[in-house]
C-alpha cells in the first residue's frame, strides 16, 4: 500500500473523504488489522478540537502533517514526530487545527468512558 504526497496535504484537500470520529475531530483510515492490532489513519482536528485523556495498549508513532497540538509533555508543530510508549497516556489539544499521520500497534482505550 502506498500513501503518495502526504506532506502536501491540505485542511480541506477534496482528495481526502474524512469521516466523523469525535467532537471536532475527523478521520480517514489508511490501514487497519482489525480490533486488536495495528492500524494507522490521517486525523483532521478543526481549531480547539480535543481528544481526551486515553491509554496507549502499544505504543503510538504520531507525524504533525500540517498545524499544531499540544499534550500534557509539550507544543509540536508541523514536522514535529512524536512516539508514546505503551502504558502512556495523555489528552490532545489542537487551538489552532492541525493534521496528523497515527499509527496505533494496537488500539488506543478511553479513559473516563
Amino acid at each position: 500500500m502506498l500513501w503518495n504526497n502526504l506532506l502536501n496535504i491540505t485542511f480541506d484537500d477534496p482528495k481526502i473523504l474524512w469521516q466523523d470520529f469525535r467532537s471536532g475531530v475527523d478521520i480517514f483510515p489508511l490501514y487497519n488489522e482489525g480490533s486488536d492490532g495495528c492500524s494507522s489513519a490521517l486525523l483532521r482536528y478543526h481549531p480547539g478540537a480535543r481528544i481526551p485523556k486515553h491509554m496507549h495498549m502499544g505504543t503510538e508513532f504520531l507525524l504533525v502533517l500540517w498545524g499544531s497540538q499540544s499534550d500534557e509533555r509539550g507544543h509540536y508543530k508541523t514536522g514535529s514526530f512524536l512516539i508514546n510508549p505503551t502504558d502512556t497516556s495523555h489528552e490532545i489539544l489542537s487551538e489552532e487545527g492541525c493534521i496528523v499521520l497515527a499509527v496505533w500497534e494496537k488500539p488506543v482505550r478511553f479513559i473516563n468512558q
